[in-house]
C-alpha cells in the first residue's frame, strides 16, 4: 500500500523558512514523480512543486518559484521542499503526492498517492 507522511509544517513569520519533508512507503520513488500540492482554505488546490523520478526534471508553480526548492533521496524514500522567503499567501494545507509529472505541470489528473498534510501558517 502505497503511503505518504508529510513533516515539517508550523508557524513562521513572513520573510522566514520552513522544510518540508515526505517520506514514502510503500513503493520505490523511480516510478512517480512526487510533489506537493497546497490548499488554503476557500481556495482551490495549487500544485506547488514535483520532481521527476526518471531524470530529477523539476517543476515550480510561478507564485514559489526562486522561494522554494525541491529535492530528493531515493535512498531514503523522502523528498524535501525548502520553502524560503515565505509569504502570508504561502498559508495553506501542504500535502505530499506522488503521481504523473504532468498533473502538476497541466493541473489535470489525479495523484496515485496522497499525504494527510501538514499545516504551514506564515504569520506575524
Amino acid at each position: 500500500q502505497l503511503q505518504l507522511v508529510e513533516s515539517g509544517g508550523g508557524l513562521v513569520q513572513p520573510g522566514g523558512s520552513l522544510r518540508l519533508s515526505c517520506a514514502a512507503s510503500g513503493f520505490i520513488l523511480d516510478y512517480y514523480a512526487i510533489g506537493w500540492f497546497r490548499q488554503a482554505p476557500g481556495k482551490e488546490r495549487e500544485g506547488v512543486s514535483c520532481i521527476s523520478s526518471s531524470d530529477g526534471s523539476t517543476y515550480y508553480a510561478d507564485s514559489v518559484k526562486g522561494r522554494f526548492t525541491i529535492s530528493r533521496d531515493n535512498a531514503k524514500n523522502t523528498v524535501y521542499l525548502q520553502m524560503n522567503s515565505l509569504k502570508p499567501e504561502d498559508t495553506a494545507v501542504y500535502h505530499c503526492a506522488a503521481a504523473e509529472f504532468a498533473v502538476w505541470t497541466t493541473g489535470w489528473g489525479t495523484p496515485s498517492g496522497w499525504g494527510r498534510g501538514t499545516q504551514v501558517t506564515v504569520s506575524s
